[in-house]
């Protein structure tokens, strides 16, 4: 009862009714979760003094809003590699144009869509809607309502079931409105509620009401970075948990479950804090590693100014092609053949085509520094254990 109940349903399947946020009795805030509060608070404000000492630290925020996409969109099962949306971004109508790469894209439009409104828009459902509408154009799901809570009941469970076999089944739409307008209502007047603690609440309340017919998953993983941007936490989206969600999948359905089954707020606020904590400390040392790179790479190249023009693009855009650096130094062709083949010779750029004609370069070091988050993460994870709505 402490965070909802099961109630029969007419057609004879058991929907979860989430009670209203804040949970009563409060949560729990002594032992181990205010140690872990303190960690993971102490960890998010190094990680956003971090972003600020960067030269440009848009640049830096515009790659973790592209891994997180990547990372989030593969817990759904998609299988695009943060390259291939680089490449993807380059030429959306060419050889490798895929829908997965699509998808991914839409998930960067939506978060930098709800960054900029925040500044004129309370995060509120009406903007949670336009996300959801962002995210889901165009891509697979585009023809579940993009932009629409559901007016139909929705489950969760393994490809094929019913609602009656179903892993979990969320409040039907009537319940769901009544939720919603419950939640939208925490989100504005959370009370005394820590920062992190009223995000975590959020989150798995969101998840909960599963208030989408497809990307329920994406919009509530955005929905904690959003929270700690219009709370000032973070003067930048840098904090991105899809990283540690993936690498812990199972414990994070089942941290969810405890909640809806035994009311255990506080085993998935521990869970959701050591999660803030551990990913807070590697994308500060990320942020190190990037001042230390662009440093080191323009020692390299102190006797080219063309070089360190495109190394200053490169980290913003670290896959490129010969005519792509012609255009943005506004050099000859041969001039940028020459300047990319003397990067590739120091190891900066690798060609990744292996092509004699229109062939594509990676700013390795750089790209390497984001892709090592997911690589521990594909054997850790196993493969989701349920569907949305029997979608695969």
């Amino acid at each position: 009862m402490r965070a909802g109940r099961y109630v029969q349903q007419l057609k004879g399947y058991r929907a979860f009714i989430p009670a209203s946020l804040p949970p009563v009795p409060p949560v729990r805030l002594e032992g181990e979760l205010t140690a872990l509060l303190s960690e993971a608070t102490l960890a998010l404000g190094r990680l956003d003094g971090a972003g600020s000492i960067l030269p440009n630290p848009d640049l830096f925020v515009s790659m973790y809003v592209r891994q997180e996409a990547v990372l989030s969109s593969q817990i759904e099962g998609t299988q695009s590699t943060l390259e291939d949306v680089l490449e993807y971004e380059m030429d959306a109508q060419g050889p490798k144009r895929s829908k997965d790469a699509e998808e991914v894209v839409n998930y960067v439009r939506a978060m930098n869509h709800g960054l900029q409104r925040l500044s004129a828009l309370p995060l509120s459902l009406r903007l949670l809607r336009e996300i959801h509408g962002r995210l889901m154009h165009g891509g697979r799901g585009s023809e579940r309502n993009p932009g629409e809570f559901r007016t139909s009941q929705n489950w969760i469970g393994p490809q094929g079931c019913s609602l009656v076999s179903a892993t979990f089944v969320p409040p039907p739409p009537h319940d769901m409105v009544t939720a919603l307008d419950n939640l939208e209502k925490f989100l504005h007047e959370p009370g005394n509620l820590p920062v992190l603690i009223q995000c975590g609440l959020a989150h798995a309340q969101f998840e909960t009401i599963h208030p989408f017919l497809d990307g329920n998953g994406r919009v509530g993983r955005l929905l904690i970075t959003l929270l700690l941007c219009e709370r000032r936490i973070l003067e930048r989206p840098l904090l991105y948990l899809s990283v540690f969600l993936k690498a812990h999948r199972q414990e994070y359905y089942d941290r969810l479950t405890a909640i809806r089954t035994e009311g255990d707020w506080e085993g998935w606020l521990r869970f959701f804090l050591r999660g803030v904590a551990e990913v807070s400390g590697a994308a500060t040392r990320t942020a190190r590693s990037i001042l230390k790179l662009r440093e080191e790479t323009r020692q390299k190249l102190a006797d080219s100014p063309l070089g360190g023009r495109l190394l200053d693009s490169l980290f913003e855009r670290p896959v490129l092609s010969v005519r792509a650096a012609e255009e943005h130094l506004g050099c000859s062709y041969g001039t940028a053949s020459a300047l990319i083949e003397q990067m590739e010779r120091m190891g900066v750029l690798r060609e990744t085509t292996g092509q004699k004609r229109n062939r594509l370069y990676r700013y390795e070091p750089y790209l390497a520094l984001f892709e090592q988050q997911g690589v521990d993460t594909e054997t850790a994870a196993p493969p989701p254990p349920s569907a949305e709505a029997g979608r695969p």
